[in-house]
């Protein structure tokens, strides 16, 4: 049974399988260069590593946005912490965890992302809908990007 202030946190998880080895699958998120190919519109500035403090920039929303790198466990596991409308936390930072696993032998990688952290009010769910969305289509365009290097981004939200 969850706490009272657990029950007062949004957080959602999505998922998919993508056909390359956990080791370029792990690169394609922590990698800026290869993270602006297919997802960051406006490009990211500095790698995912423990400790690091990068930027994400995209072309569909003002500005450069802050991440802090929490954790990583290469090639299984990136924790980062971003600003998010409505968040619980006094710096208004929600959590995103990816979450890499090999699969078939090798040849595929299940990735999992977790983001939590989210006031439950009409405003959190708001929020946290409108972050479901992207995480979705960032794996959907990482898949894309990796599987047959087509950017599903280009063009997308302008």
């Amino acid at each position: 049974m969850s706490s009272p202030q657990e029950q007062e946190k949004l957080s959602f998880n999505v998922s998919g399988i993508i056909s390359k080895s956990v080791n370029q699958v792990y690169d394609a998120v922590a990698d800026p260069v290869q993270l602006s190919s297919y997802f960051t519109t406006g490009g990211a500035q500095g790698r995912l590593e423990t400790g690091n403090t990068v930027t994400w920039d995209f072309h569909d929303f003002p500005g450069a946005f802050p991440v802090e790198v929490i954790e990583t466990e290469y090639p299984r596991k990136i924790v980062v912490q971003w600003g998010a409308d409505k968040g619980t936390a006094e710096d208004n930072l929600t959590t995103v965890t990816f979450e890499f696993t090999s699969m078939d032998d090798g040849t595929r990688t299940k990735v999992v992302i977790t983001e939590a952290g989210w006031e439950a009010s009409p405003e959190g769910i708001k929020a946290a809908f409108g972050n479901c969305e992207g995480w979705t289509g960032m794996l959907a365009a990482m898949k894309a990007w990796l599987e047959y290097g087509i950017n599903l981004r280009d063009g997308f939200y302008k």
